[in-house]
């Protein structure tokens, strides 16, 4: 079988926007508490964060653990992160760096998007013709998140989803679509059917080993699992390890999370979004035989209690640094693989754009049959 390959435009190639719909549905919070573990969706039903923070306080304190910042306050984590290091990988060849500080009220990042860790495949390639360049790159973080009653979409031109620590956006979608005929391009988000940048084979967004690429502009970003930092930060299966921070201002785990959210002392396991494929797959869509499930975002439908994280793949719980409870976010091996969305307030100065609430289901609904 022969690869689809994308339509370009001159040389603008696989920039990543926003795809998805804006439906303007209030989403309960509740309801994407469920996707939890059972303890902590419990926690989270009965009064999110301060709910569990009682609980977590206790443990703890069992435990012999400092019982981190003030519930609901992210202050004196992280607040001194600051990195410059040569990267000499190829297709970099540049000083990494980025600095993280805290003010009284916003945890603020001052970075040039250069990675920190090696980069062994080469841009630009033939599926991604772009090269890494140095960026101007800065975000204000409030240290005082506080969820919301609706999630809120970002990326792209809505404003990144979050940064890792080494001040690398995170940009899961892409601008890349097709039409029902199965035409696609790889800007514009024009068609009804969004492509995925991973977890398929339809297509090739020249992805390297660190689930990221390069924007036009020459931005490095990530789509997934930022392998390489992961491994920068001594992130396994034995340690829950942040990652990064996103919008709202609540901390990003890679990969691992305690069994019982609430309980510091379970073991770790790799945790699971709470996407599945949708069935029945719509008539529009083009072939399945030439485009496998999850070539398109419209491939997946959240279902709650599927998996352990909401639909902006986070979940109340305990961590390392907040060992009372907070709410966070993880990146997951498992679709959407980083949120795409936050369930924490956004506002114009505190690292958004106030961008509309989502409607129910995290992701748009694949086009109706029939037009």
């Amino acid at each position: 079988m022969i690869k689809p390959s994308l339509r370009y435009a001159s040389s603008v190639v696989l920039s990543s926007f926003a795809l998805f719909a804006c439906g303007g549905v209030p989403m309960d919070l509740d309801a994407g508490a469920e996707a939890g573990s059972d303890a902590g969706a419990e926690a989270a039903a009965d009064g999110g964060p301060e709910g569990l923070a009682e609980a977590g306080l206790d443990a703890a304190a069992d435990a012999g653990q400092d019982a981190g910042p003030a519930p609901g306050s992210t202050a004196g984590i992280q607040c001194d992160y600051n990195v410059s290091v040569m990267n000499s990988s190829p297709s970099v060849n540049a000083l990494s760096t980025s600095r993280w500080t805290c003010t009284g009220t916003q945890r603020l990042l001052a970075a040039n998007g250069i990675p920190d860790h090696p980069v062994v495949a080469r841009f630009p390639n033939m599926n991604n013709p772009n090269a890494i360049t140095v960026q101007t790159v800065t975000a204000a973080y409030t240290l005082t998140p506080t969820m919301g009653t609706m999630a809120t979409q970002l990326g792209g031109p809505r404003g990144a989803v979050g940064h890792v620590l080494n001040g690398v956006k995170m940009d899961p979608s892409t601008a890349g679509s097709c039409d029902n005929a199965g035409n696609c391009s790889a800007i514009g988000n024009s068609g009804p059917w969004s492509l995925e940048a991973l977890g398929s084979s339809g297509f090739n967004f020249g992805t390297d080993e660190n689930n990221a690429h390069v924007q036009p502009g020459g931005v490095y970003h990530y789509h997934g699992m930022p392998e390489g930092f992961v491994t920068v930060r001594g992130g396994g299966p034995t340690q829950m390890t942040l990652i990064g921070w996103a919008a709202d201002g609540f901390a990003i785990y890679a990969r691992y999370g305690h069994s019982v959210a609430t309980d510091a002392r379970s073991p770790l396991r790799a945790m699971r979004g709470s996407y599945q494929f949708v069935s029945p797959v719509s008539a529009m869509r083009p072939s399945t035989t030439l485009y496998p499930m999850g070539t398109f975002q419209q491939d997946y439908v959240y279902v709650a209690g599927s998996g352990d994280l909401d639909e902006c793949n986070g979940r109340v719980g305990a961590t390392p640094e907040f060992p009372a409870g907070i709410y966070h976010y993880y990146a997951t091996d498992t679709y959407p693989f980083m949120q795409r969305c936050v369930r924490g307030m956004v506002t114009a100065g505190g690292g958004g754009m106030m961008p509309p609430p989502m409607g129910d289901g995290g992701l748009p609904p694949p086009p109706a049959d029939g037009g």
